[in-house]
Formats: structure tokens, sequence, C-alpha cells
């Protein structure tokens, strides 16, 4: 029997600016495909095509305590990758007390800076979504997937590029 491993700790640096102590929560990217369903003559069913990554597959969310006033920098980024953030986390499992670095990394600009309602004496916080053209999650120092949209690079976690005979094929 074993117990999952939990991140017991976080950190968030936007734009290279630590926010220990006012980084409260962090969503990381769905990674989700787009399919398109396909079925030609005599097939029995149809067959999901896959398309690549869906519009939204690379998005991030998180959460920092209190007015948010510095966040305002970054609303309007010209560059496509112009705003860079790196989450920093540990888990552990409390069954063997392993403790796992988890790591990730991405580049794109603010969709949303939502600061709530400023009333005195509530909790003050701002959520941001942050749309990416490059992402990549470590684990324990493995990268698990490294995406580079304007680039063209999608690295899976036996570190193949899933790209490579793309890029090839039209020149690149």
């Amino acid at each position: 029997m074993a117990l999952p491993r939990k991140i017991k700790r976080l950190n968030v640096f936007l734009n290279a600016d630590n926010w220990v102590g006012e980084a409260e929560d962090f969503t990381p990217a769905k990674l989700s495909r787009k399919f398109e369903a396909y079925r030609g003559g005599g097939m029995g069913g149809a067959v999901n095509i896959d398309m690549g990554l869906d519009d939204s597959a690379l998005d991030v969310s998180f959460t920092f305590g209190g007015y948010g006033d510095q966040l305002l920098r970054c609303m309007g980024e010209p560059k496509a990758d112009g705003t860079s953030l790196r989450f920093a986390g540990s888990t552990q499992r409390d069954d063997t007390g392993e403790v796992i670095a988890v790591e990730i990394v991405c580049r794109g600009r603010f969709k949303e800076l939502d600061r709530g309602t400023l009333k005195a004496g509530d909790n003050t916080q701002a959520k941001v979504t942050m749309v990416n053209t490059y992402y990549k999650e470590t684990v324990n120092g493995q990268v698990m997937h490294e995406i580079d949209l304007i680039n063209m690079v999608e690295i899976g976690p036996d570190g193949v590029d899933l790209m490579a005979e793309h890029r090839k094929a039209i020149g690149l």
C-alpha cells in the first residue's frame, strides 16, 4: 500500500521576481489535444485524428495574495512569449517521507487579471489567467513535457521530439 505524493510547498517566480509568501495557488496546463473524427468509406466507425494541441492547452492560472498592483505591469505585453513564469513545488509521500521537486516553466502573456472586490477587512487576492506559447514540466529532474509552439517543438517524457520529422519535412 502506498500514499500519494502531495504538494507540500510551492513558490512562483514571475519575470524572475520571487513571490514566496504571496503565491497562494497555481493551476498547471491541462495539456489537452484537438481531435477530428474521421470515418472513411468502409470503416465501421470513426477514428479520432490527432490535430495537435487544443487552443488553450498551455494555459495556466495562479492566485497571489494582496492587491496585485505589480501584476498590472504584465497586462498588455506585446510579445506572445514576453512574460515568464516558473512554478517550483515540492511533493512528499507521507508513507516514505520522500520529497520530489516539481518545476513548471512557461512563457506567454496575461489574458485576465481579476483582482476581485476590494473591501476593508476582507481577503484581497489577484487571480491571473496566462496563455502560453512555451510550457515545460520537470519532475525530479526529468523533463516530462516540453512544448514550444513558436519553434515547433514537442518533447514527451521519453525525450523524443514529436515535431522533429514534421520540421524536417517542411524544411526547418
